[in-house]
């Protein structure tokens, strides 16, 4: 896993760092999805989800504010209306309009519906219990450290962070929500499905034999479109162009490949001590500066090799045999492939295992929301997905940056570097 102590180091700097000007106390509470809708379409929409665990019975509802409502808040918001136990009380979007239509869909008043680079914060203080976190990755941190420091549950996306700094915030976060009595969850899918975590498990108990080799694959079937550069700021925001921005998005080898990437870091149990790589812009005439494609080799403290490799280019090719994000582990003994979706097995052995992995878009968030439900319900306040979510994060960083700059790069000396990415947010209304 992480080096701690160098992690506590850094977090103490990044602390004193963010009090002074994360984020410039703003935020761009945006219209887009993530690009996990990008794999809902490989998932057959006719499949019904696997069934979620015993539900709790509904003794209270609580208020929900939602913070992105153009995709992923609008996705994320229907599941919580649907389980019974929550209302959604408010709404925040960049856009007026966004926040208007979202009003209209849930019936909320206009006096709780924000907007600007500050709606966030009058969200906050709207009345709610839960703020549901589902903007673009650069204002996560800032959003769920307000929330928490608001004595407010949060419901937060991935990826987290798009820099060390802003991982170790939410870590922070996350820890102090705990402690405090706060629900703090972050919402990966994957690891709610049943054979996915029936097959963990057979990993774990030494299904493969003696673990060698992880490969995982992150491969997006569209290509950035590029945006004119006169473009102003808050459209490239609106046409869904953030995940291809290294600084708002994490970079879309970090941004989409995050979920295959946290497959690894969950079977496994622990991040790589280092990494590296190459990484290229392959399309033509680049105005964003996200990468096309990217191969990083990454080593365990263990000896255990780890490839990585992603692709954002519309070639009609599939690397992975599952969707586009895949995480492959071979043993000694034998194999498993872990998909977002599609067949999934653990091949020979004691643990062998066959089955499919279906519409997990769906079925996921619907498990994450009815288990939040009944943590609170149970007063059961352990962060159990965020600690897990910043090693994932801080991975897939550790590999973008290996990438980027073609070379070898450890997670100590990442830490250390702590490198917090800026965004100029001139162009943008309050």
């Amino acid at each position: 896993m992480i080096d701690h102590r160098v992690l506590s180091e850094t977090l103490t700097a990044c602390r004193a760092a963010a009090r002074r000007d994360f984020i410039r106390n703003t935020l761009c509470a945006a219209v887009v999805p993530t690009l996990g809708a990008l794999v809902a379409a490989a998932a057959d929409a006719k499949s019904k989800p696997r069934a979620a665990a015993e539900p709790a019975v509904i003794t209270k509802k609580f208020k929900v504010g939602v913070i992105g409502l153009g995709g992923r808040g609008n996705w994320v918001a229907k599941f919580f209306k649907q389980h019974g136990g929550f209302e959604i009380h408010a709404g925040c979007d960049y856009f007026q309009e966004e926040a208007d239509k979202f009003g209209g869909t849930y019936g909320i008043p206009k006096e709780r519906l924000f907007a600007g680079l500050g709606g966030y914060k009058k969200l906050i203080e709207s009345g709610v219990d839960i703020v549901a976190a589902e903007t673009v990755p650069y204002f996560l941190p800032e959003i769920v450290t307000a929330a928490v420091a608001a004595a407010k549950h949060v419901y937060m996306a991935k990826p987290v962070a798009v820099d060390v700094p802003g991982c170790l915030a939410v870590r922070a976060a996350a820890r102090d929500a705990s402690a405090r009595k706060q629900m703090f969850m972050v919402d990966f899918q994957a690891p709610t499905d049943p054979l996915l975590i029936e097959l963990r498990q057979g990993i774990r108990d030494g299904g493969l034999g003696q673990i060698a080799y992880v490969c995982t694959y992150g491969v997006v079937g569209q290509q950035c479109a590029e945006p004119a550069r006169e473009m102003p700021k808050p459209e490239r925001l609106r046409k869904q162009l953030w995940a291809f921005d290294r600084v708002l998005g994490a970079d879309v080898c970090a941004q989409f490949d995050v979920h295959a990437i946290d497959l690894a870091v969950w079977v496994l149990g622990k991040t790589p001590i280092e990494a590296m790589g190459f990484a290229a812009i392959k399309r033509p005439n680049p105005v964003l500066d996200g990468v096309d494609v990217l191969q990083t080799v990454a080593r365990f403290d263990d000896g255990v090799i780890w490839t990585h490799q992603h692709q954002s280019l519309k070639n009609n090719s599939d690397l992975t045999g599952g969707g586009g994000l895949v995480c492959k582990i071979m043993g000694n003994a034998t194999s498993a492939v872990l998909p977002y979706v599609g067949k999934a097995f653990i091949r020979g052995g004691e643990k062998h295992r066959v089955g499919t992995v279906e519409n997990t878009y769906a079925a996921g968030v619907e498990r994450n929301v009815a288990q939040y439900y009944k943590n609170l319900i149970e007063g059961r306040f352990e962060s159990e997905t965020a600690p897990r979510a910043v090693d994932t994060q801080l991975t897939a960083i550790l590999f973008r940056e290996a990438g980027r700059r073609g070379a070898r790069l450890t997670m100590s000396e990442l830490l250390k570097e702590n490198k917090k990415l800026d965004y100029d947010l001139s162009g943008f209304d309050v």
